[in-house]
């Protein structure tokens, strides 16, 4: 029989295998396979469901899933769409969410935004074309199809950064606020008052929630925003735009040591500025960054930083789409446990 369907195989003129070839394979109707293959098992024998299973690996049989979407005017494929997939954080929490949503058996399509409202609105809108099952944006900007979409487009899922313009959108993710709160603390407890922050750009959520978190404990202890140095530079690009915040700092004088990052790729940069001033950046300075980067045991060991470990977005993220497609008009925001990863070395000024 295997050969007579290796036969069937090489005639069929797309060269995919069919629904009748894996019927015939299993020795069963094409009706009871379709059944089978959509899940339908409670009219047939323990023997057949598994004889048509093994039918479907040995063929290596994928149903076709167009005619499906188009029945019920959604696929098997979430759009995730990362405002710069190429920040190791972002590139491993996706990583997280893909293989999550393929133990549940959908496919993950990955688009690239660099936070453009532009290139956001054109992903979103091939999503839409592509019946995508859902669509989940990893650091969304404010974009006239986004505002569109929640009304008419498939279900929205924003991760890290909430939905720029209508607070009551599915978020999960990192507690931004609470994270700059604990970092405060973790200040406050060690005596340091001295410190210097650098951020980018203040219309992007996460960072203003996490120094608005880490401004308000402060201010707690006695430390108020005026007491503390900011060094703003405008740019998408962590690594540069910690380059040049932390110039601003060193040219002052007698500069805070102690510096909070908003991402841990602006302390990457910051650190690059202070070696090639052929200062000490593990002695002279402390570090402390937001997100946990996966990489930072690895090439950053001088590094403090608090954040969420990459392998709990997947499940994470399942959990809020299935709370979405459960019809929960408002689901709560679902907040994944986040932790301070310290270096070990004692911050300047620590009492």
């Amino acid at each position: 029989m295997p050969a007579k369907t290796e036969s069937r195989k090489n005639n069929n003129k797309n060269g995919r295998v069919s629904l009748a070839m894996v019927a015939a394979h299993a020795g069963v109707s094409i009706a009871t396979a379709s059944r089978i293959i959509n899940g339908i098992t409670n009219k047939v024998s323990k023997q057949t469901v598994e004889r048509v299973r093994a039918s479907v690996e040995a063929l290596h049989y994928r149903p076709a899933s167009i005619g499906r979407a188009l029945r019920c005017q959604e696929s098997r494929i979430i759009g995730l769409l990362a405002a710069a997939i190429e920040n190791p954080t972002m590139a491993a929490i996706a990583a997280s969410i893909e293989r999550a949503l393929r133990d549940e058996g959908y496919v993950m399509s990955v688009c690239d935004t660099y936070e453009r409202a532009d290139v956001q609105d054109e992903y979103l809108l091939e999503m839409q074309s592509q019946l995508a099952r859902a669509v989940i944006i990893v650091g969304a900007v404010g974009s006239p199809v986004l505002d569109r979409m929640r009304e008419s487009g498939p279900p929205m899922l924003f991760v890290n950064r909430p939905d720029p313009n209508d607070s009551n959108s599915p978020y999960m993710g990192i507690d931004n606020y609470r994270t700059g709160r604990d970092v405060a603390d973790l200040l406050i407890a060690r005596g340091i008052r001295n410190v210097a922050l650098i951020h980018g750009s203040l219309d992007r959520t996460a960072a203003t929630y996490r120094r608005q978190g880490v401004l308000d404990g402060l201010a707690e202890a006695g430390i108020m925003e005026r007491d503390i140095l900011h060094a703003h530079v405008e740019g998408l690009n962590h690594l540069e735009v910690g380059y040049a915040a932390m110039a601003q700092i060193l040219e002052r004088d007698n500069p805070p040591r102690v510096i909070l990052c908003m991402s841990d790729m602006l302390a990457y940069g910051a650190y690059r500025q202070v070696t090639e001033r052929a200062m000490d950046p593990v002695r002279d300075f402390g570090f402390i960054g937001f997100d946990a980067c996966p990489l930072n045991p690895w090439i950053a060991g001088w590094l403090n930083s608090i954040g969420v470990s990459a392998e709990h977005y997947g499940r994470g993220s399942v959990a809020a789409l299935k709370a979405v497609w459960d019809g929960e008009e408002r689901p709560s925001p679902l907040f994944l446990p986040h932790s301070l990863h310290l270096s070990g070395q004692p911050l300047p000024g620590e009492k």
